[in-house]
Protein backbone atom coordinates (compact mmCIF):
# COMPACT_ATOMS: atom_id res chain seq x y z
CA UNK A 1 0.00 0.00 0.00
CA UNK A 2 1.36 3.27 -0.83
CA UNK A 3 2.44 5.64 2.08
CA UNK A 4 1.58 8.57 -0.17
CA UNK A 5 -1.58 10.36 -1.32
CA UNK A 6 -3.07 13.76 -3.26
CA UNK A 7 -3.40 16.98 -1.32
CA UNK A 8 -4.32 20.43 -2.34
CA UNK A 9 -1.35 23.10 -1.94
CA UNK A 10 -0.26 26.46 -2.36
CA UNK A 11 2.40 27.26 -4.56
CA UNK A 12 5.32 29.13 -2.15
CA UNK A 13 3.27 28.74 1.35
CA UNK A 14 0.60 31.75 0.23
CA UNK A 15 -0.80 33.20 -2.36
CA UNK A 16 -3.97 33.51 -4.46
CA UNK A 17 -6.56 30.96 -6.02
CA UNK A 18 -4.49 30.23 -8.98
CA UNK A 19 -1.93 29.05 -6.50
CA UNK A 20 -3.48 26.31 -5.37
CA UNK A 21 -2.73 23.01 -7.08
CA UNK A 22 -2.82 18.72 -5.85
CA UNK A 23 0.64 17.41 -5.15
CA UNK A 24 1.82 14.54 -3.28
CA UNK A 25 2.56 14.23 0.35
CA UNK A 26 3.26 11.40 2.92
CA UNK A 27 0.16 9.71 4.08
CA UNK A 28 -1.46 10.53 7.88
CA UNK A 29 -1.20 7.44 10.63
CA UNK A 30 -3.82 7.55 13.37
CA UNK A 31 -2.56 7.87 16.55
CA UNK A 32 -4.09 8.36 20.43
CA UNK A 33 -7.85 8.75 20.16
CA UNK A 34 -7.26 9.51 15.94
CA UNK A 35 -8.83 7.81 13.06
CA UNK A 36 -7.59 8.21 8.90
CA UNK A 37 -10.48 8.37 6.49
CA UNK A 38 -10.67 8.30 2.89
CA UNK A 39 -11.77 11.68 2.53
CA UNK A 40 -15.09 11.56 -0.21
CA UNK A 41 -16.20 15.13 -0.04
CA UNK A 42 -14.87 18.62 1.61
CA UNK A 43 -16.58 21.60 2.11
CA UNK A 44 -15.24 25.02 1.36
CA UNK A 45 -15.27 28.14 4.00
CA UNK A 46 -13.88 31.41 4.46
CA UNK A 47 -11.18 30.63 6.75
CA UNK A 48 -9.39 28.69 4.15
CA UNK A 49 -9.36 31.50 1.79
CA UNK A 50 -7.52 32.99 4.57
CA UNK A 51 -5.41 30.82 5.52
CA UNK A 52 -4.43 30.57 1.42
CA UNK A 53 -3.46 34.13 1.81
CA UNK A 54 -1.28 33.65 4.65
CA UNK A 55 -3.48 35.37 6.68
CA UNK A 56 -4.97 32.85 9.24
CA UNK A 57 -3.50 32.11 12.76
CA UNK A 58 -3.64 28.36 12.03
CA UNK A 59 -3.46 25.88 15.19
CA UNK A 60 0.07 24.57 16.26
CA UNK A 61 -1.66 20.99 16.11
CA UNK A 62 -3.06 21.35 12.33
CA UNK A 63 -1.34 20.02 9.52
CA UNK A 64 -0.61 22.34 6.54
CA UNK A 65 -3.04 21.55 4.30
CA UNK A 66 -6.61 23.48 3.91
CA UNK A 67 -9.82 21.98 5.20
CA UNK A 68 -11.36 21.66 8.05
CA UNK A 69 -14.70 19.78 7.13
CA UNK A 70 -15.11 16.41 5.20
CA UNK A 71 -16.98 13.31 4.79
CA UNK A 72 -15.58 10.03 4.14
CA UNK A 73 -15.04 5.91 4.93
CA UNK A 74 -12.64 5.03 7.60
CA UNK A 75 -9.75 3.20 7.31
CA UNK A 76 -7.98 2.63 10.42
CA UNK A 77 -7.61 3.42 14.04
CA UNK A 78 -5.25 4.25 16.76
CA UNK A 79 -5.61 2.32 19.86
CA UNK A 80 -7.56 4.58 21.95
CA UNK A 81 -10.04 6.02 18.93
CA UNK A 82 -13.58 5.96 20.65
CA UNK A 83 -15.32 2.34 20.24
CA UNK A 84 -18.30 3.85 18.72
CA UNK A 85 -16.62 3.41 15.27
CA UNK A 86 -15.22 0.75 13.50
CA UNK A 87 -13.18 0.61 10.02
CA UNK A 88 -15.37 0.85 7.22
CA UNK A 89 -18.14 3.21 9.00
CA UNK A 90 -19.66 5.95 6.77
CA UNK A 91 -18.58 9.26 8.68
CA UNK A 92 -18.02 13.21 8.39
CA UNK A 93 -16.44 14.94 11.32
CA UNK A 94 -14.65 18.04 11.96
CA UNK A 95 -10.53 18.61 11.83
CA UNK A 96 -7.97 21.00 12.87
CA UNK A 97 -6.83 20.85 9.04
CA UNK A 98 -6.04 18.19 6.17
CA UNK A 99 -9.69 18.02 4.45
CA UNK A 100 -8.30 18.78 1.15
CA UNK A 101 -6.69 15.61 0.74
CA UNK A 102 -7.34 11.82 -0.24
CA UNK A 103 -6.86 10.93 3.56
CA UNK A 104 -7.50 12.44 6.66
CA UNK A 105 -6.24 11.75 10.45
CA UNK A 106 -9.30 13.44 12.68
CA UNK A 107 -10.04 12.45 16.44
CA UNK A 108 -13.01 10.12 16.66
CA UNK A 109 -13.98 13.15 19.49
CA UNK A 110 -15.23 14.86 16.15
CA UNK A 111 -16.50 12.49 14.17
CA UNK A 112 -20.30 12.01 13.37
CA UNK A 113 -21.66 8.78 11.67
CA UNK A 114 -23.20 9.70 8.46
CA UNK A 115 -27.17 9.02 8.27
CA UNK A 116 -28.14 6.72 5.33
CA UNK A 117 -29.95 10.07 4.04
CA UNK A 118 -27.62 12.25 3.69
CA UNK A 119 -24.85 12.15 0.42
CA UNK A 120 -20.98 12.76 0.56
CA UNK A 121 -22.05 16.12 -0.41
CA UNK A 122 -24.84 17.14 2.27
CA UNK A 123 -22.64 15.56 4.86
CA UNK A 124 -19.61 17.41 4.24
CA UNK A 125 -21.05 20.61 4.15
CA UNK A 126 -22.69 20.20 7.83
CA UNK A 127 -19.41 20.31 10.53
CA UNK A 128 -17.62 23.85 10.26
CA UNK A 129 -21.00 25.81 9.63
CA UNK A 130 -23.33 23.92 11.96
CA UNK A 131 -21.54 23.74 14.69
CA UNK A 132 -19.91 27.24 14.20
CA UNK A 133 -23.92 27.94 14.20
CA UNK A 134 -24.55 26.13 17.37
CA UNK A 135 -21.76 27.27 19.50
CA UNK A 136 -22.56 30.76 18.99
CA UNK A 137 -26.10 30.22 19.62
CA UNK A 138 -26.04 28.10 22.93
CA UNK A 139 -22.41 27.77 24.21
CA UNK A 140 -21.40 31.16 23.76
CA UNK A 141 -25.01 33.13 23.34
CA UNK A 142 -27.34 30.99 25.86
CA UNK A 143 -30.19 31.33 23.63
CA UNK A 144 -33.15 30.25 24.82
CA UNK A 145 -36.55 29.99 23.52
CA UNK A 146 -38.60 32.94 23.12
CA UNK A 147 -35.80 35.11 22.66
CA UNK A 148 -35.19 36.69 19.13
CA UNK A 149 -32.10 36.86 17.66
CA UNK A 150 -30.37 39.14 14.15
CA UNK A 151 -28.17 36.68 12.02
CA UNK A 152 -25.70 38.99 9.68
CA UNK A 153 -24.65 37.71 6.76
CA UNK A 154 -28.17 36.23 6.72
CA UNK A 155 -27.19 34.14 3.24
CA UNK A 156 -23.89 32.38 4.67
CA UNK A 157 -24.04 28.48 5.26
CA UNK A 158 -23.54 29.61 8.81
CA UNK A 159 -26.62 31.85 9.43
CA UNK A 160 -28.43 29.49 7.25
CA UNK A 161 -28.00 27.34 9.84
CA UNK A 162 -28.62 29.39 12.69
CA UNK A 163 -31.98 30.51 11.17
CA UNK A 164 -32.97 27.19 10.95
CA UNK A 165 -31.98 26.32 14.30
CA UNK A 166 -33.69 29.39 15.53
CA UNK A 167 -36.55 28.80 13.83
CA UNK A 168 -36.73 25.26 15.45
CA UNK A 169 -35.79 26.22 19.11
CA UNK A 170 -39.07 28.64 19.37
CA UNK A 171 -37.12 32.20 18.14
CA UNK A 172 -39.47 35.13 19.08
CA UNK A 173 -38.41 36.12 16.05
CA UNK A 174 -35.49 35.80 13.84
CA UNK A 175 -34.06 38.66 11.41
CA UNK A 176 -31.40 38.70 9.16
CA UNK A 177 -29.22 41.64 7.04
CA UNK A 178 -27.44 40.27 3.90
CA UNK A 179 -26.59 42.39 0.57
CA UNK A 180 -29.32 41.90 -1.89
CA UNK A 181 -32.91 41.47 -2.42
CA UNK A 182 -32.44 37.79 -3.68
CA UNK A 183 -30.42 36.84 -0.22
CA UNK A 184 -33.30 38.53 2.05
CA UNK A 185 -35.83 36.62 -0.46
CA UNK A 186 -34.13 33.91 0.12
CA UNK A 187 -33.70 33.67 4.31
CA UNK A 188 -37.44 34.98 4.64
CA UNK A 189 -39.42 32.91 1.69
CA UNK A 190 -37.48 30.16 1.95
CA UNK A 191 -35.88 30.08 5.37
CA UNK A 192 -38.32 31.22 7.26
CA UNK A 193 -36.79 34.40 8.88
CA UNK A 194 -39.17 37.18 10.23
CA UNK A 195 -37.73 39.92 7.89
CA UNK A 196 -34.17 40.83 6.58
CA UNK A 197 -32.49 44.52 6.11
CA UNK A 198 -30.26 45.38 2.99
CA UNK A 199 -27.11 46.95 4.16
CA UNK A 200 -26.78 48.24 0.89
CA UNK A 201 -29.57 49.73 0.60
CA UNK A 202 -30.82 50.70 4.16
CA UNK A 203 -29.73 51.62 7.61
CA UNK A 204 -30.28 48.27 9.03
CA UNK A 205 -29.78 49.22 12.39
CA UNK A 206 -32.55 51.53 12.00
CA UNK A 207 -34.74 49.24 10.43
CA UNK A 208 -34.37 46.73 13.43
CA UNK A 209 -35.17 49.19 15.71
CA UNK A 210 -37.88 49.87 14.14
CA UNK A 211 -39.75 46.19 13.43
CA UNK A 212 -38.69 46.07 17.12
CA UNK A 213 -40.38 49.03 18.23
CA UNK A 214 -37.01 50.27 19.86
CA UNK A 215 -37.16 47.24 22.14
CA UNK A 216 -34.10 45.36 19.80
CA UNK A 217 -33.55 41.91 19.77
CA UNK A 218 -31.79 39.62 22.24
CA UNK A 219 -29.31 38.03 21.08
CA UNK A 220 -27.04 39.41 17.64
CA UNK A 221 -23.97 36.95 15.62
CA UNK A 222 -21.93 38.66 13.94
CA UNK A 223 -18.94 38.57 11.69
CA UNK A 224 -18.63 41.65 10.58
CA UNK A 225 -16.68 44.02 12.95
CA UNK A 226 -15.75 47.34 13.07
CA UNK A 227 -18.19 48.31 10.03
CA UNK A 228 -21.28 46.83 12.90
CA UNK A 229 -19.77 47.91 15.78
CA UNK A 230 -21.77 50.67 16.85
CA UNK A 231 -24.88 49.50 14.66
CA UNK A 232 -25.05 46.03 17.00
CA UNK A 233 -24.29 48.22 19.66
CA UNK A 234 -27.57 50.43 19.12
CA UNK A 235 -29.63 47.34 18.01
CA UNK A 236 -29.06 44.94 21.10
CA UNK A 237 -31.76 44.67 23.96
CA UNK A 238 -31.29 44.99 27.29
CA UNK A 239 -29.48 42.64 29.05
CA UNK A 240 -28.59 41.25 25.54
CA UNK A 241 -25.45 39.39 24.14
CA UNK A 242 -23.41 40.09 21.30
CA UNK A 243 -21.50 37.12 19.60
CA UNK A 244 -18.81 38.33 17.28
CA UNK A 245 -17.25 35.46 14.92
CA UNK A 246 -14.85 37.53 12.64
CA UNK A 247 -13.56 40.99 11.08
CA UNK A 248 -14.66 40.97 7.47
CA UNK A 249 -14.69 44.74 7.69
CA UNK A 250 -11.63 45.04 9.94
CA UNK A 251 -10.75 45.17 13.49
CA UNK A 252 -9.90 49.34 14.08
CA UNK A 253 -12.78 50.80 15.52
CA UNK A 254 -12.96 54.96 13.87
CA UNK A 255 -13.44 57.52 16.50
CA UNK A 256 -16.65 58.81 17.50
CA UNK A 257 -17.88 55.10 18.54
CA UNK A 258 -20.27 55.29 21.57
CA UNK A 259 -20.15 52.45 24.00
CA UNK A 260 -22.58 53.74 26.35
CA UNK A 261 -24.88 51.20 25.53
CA UNK A 262 -22.55 48.44 27.62
CA UNK A 263 -23.20 50.22 30.98
CA UNK A 264 -26.87 51.15 30.19
CA UNK A 265 -28.39 48.06 28.41
CA UNK A 266 -26.01 45.92 30.42
CA UNK A 267 -24.91 44.60 27.27
CA UNK A 268 -22.54 41.42 26.68
CA UNK A 269 -19.92 41.87 23.92
CA UNK A 270 -18.35 38.35 23.62
CA UNK A 271 -15.61 36.37 20.79
CA UNK A 272 -15.19 32.76 19.78
CA UNK A 273 -13.77 30.80 17.58
CA UNK A 274 -14.45 27.13 16.86
CA UNK A 275 -10.70 26.18 15.30
CA UNK A 276 -8.79 26.88 18.19
CA UNK A 277 -10.28 25.20 20.72
CA UNK A 278 -8.82 21.86 22.60
CA UNK A 279 -10.87 18.69 21.76
CA UNK A 280 -12.89 17.65 24.71
CA UNK A 281 -14.82 21.46 23.85
CA UNK A 282 -14.88 20.37 20.25
CA UNK A 283 -16.22 17.21 21.44
CA UNK A 284 -18.84 18.85 23.87
CA UNK A 285 -19.90 21.13 20.72
CA UNK A 286 -20.22 17.57 18.43
CA UNK A 287 -22.70 15.83 20.97
CA UNK A 288 -25.01 19.23 21.05
CA UNK A 289 -25.26 19.23 17.04
CA UNK A 290 -25.58 15.47 17.10
CA UNK A 291 -28.46 16.28 19.72
CA UNK A 292 -30.23 19.61 18.16
CA UNK A 293 -29.66 18.31 14.61
CA UNK A 294 -29.27 14.89 13.28
CA UNK A 295 -33.06 13.71 13.70
CA UNK A 296 -33.69 16.98 11.67
CA UNK A 297 -31.34 16.08 9.09
CA UNK A 298 -32.86 12.39 8.53
CA UNK A 299 -36.52 13.95 8.20
CA UNK A 300 -35.18 16.43 6.07
CA UNK A 301 -36.81 19.42 8.45
CA UNK A 302 -33.13 21.08 8.76
CA UNK A 303 -32.11 21.48 4.99
CA UNK A 304 -28.16 21.56 4.09
CA UNK A 305 -28.21 24.20 1.19
CA UNK A 306 -25.27 23.48 -1.82
CA UNK A 307 -24.70 26.08 -4.14
CA UNK A 308 -22.36 24.56 -6.17
CA UNK A 309 -20.43 20.94 -6.14
CA UNK A 310 -16.47 21.10 -7.69
CA UNK A 311 -14.34 18.07 -8.27
CA UNK A 312 -11.74 18.76 -6.31
CA UNK A 313 -9.11 18.94 -9.69
CA UNK A 314 -11.17 22.57 -9.82
CA UNK A 315 -10.27 23.94 -6.39
CA UNK A 316 -8.91 26.72 -8.16
CA UNK A 317 -12.32 27.67 -9.55
CA UNK A 318 -14.10 26.47 -5.88
CA UNK A 319 -12.03 29.20 -4.63
CA UNK A 320 -12.77 32.38 -7.02
CA UNK A 321 -16.54 30.98 -6.55
CA UNK A 322 -16.13 31.70 -2.77
CA UNK A 323 -14.43 35.22 -3.06
CA UNK A 324 -17.16 36.12 -5.18
CA UNK A 325 -19.37 36.60 -2.39
CA UNK A 326 -22.71 35.85 -4.44
CA UNK A 327 -23.19 32.61 -2.97
CA UNK A 328 -26.58 31.10 -0.69
CA UNK A 329 -25.01 28.01 0.69
CA UNK A 330 -22.44 25.59 0.86
CA UNK A 331 -19.46 25.05 -1.87
CA UNK A 332 -18.27 21.39 -2.14
CA UNK A 333 -15.68 19.64 -3.53
CA UNK A 334 -15.51 15.89 -3.97
CA UNK A 335 -12.92 13.24 -4.18
CA UNK A 336 -13.17 10.74 -6.80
Amino acid sequence: MSTMMRAVDVRGGAGNADALFITEIPKPQAKNAEAVVKVRAFGLNRMDLLQREGRYPVPPQAPTTLGVEFSGVIKSMASHAESEFKVGDEVFGLAYGGAYAEYIAVSTHMLIHKPKELSWEQAAGIPETWITATQAMYLVGEFKPGKSILWHAGASSVSIAGIQLSLADKASAVYVTAGSQEKIDFCVKELGATAGFNYRSQDWSKEVLKVTEGKGVDLVIDFVGQNYFQGNLDVTARDGHIVNLGFLSGTKLPAGVDIGAFVIKRLRFEGSSLRSRDEAYQGKLRNTLVEHTIPKFKDGSFKILIEKVFDWENIVDAHKLMERNETKGKIICTIG
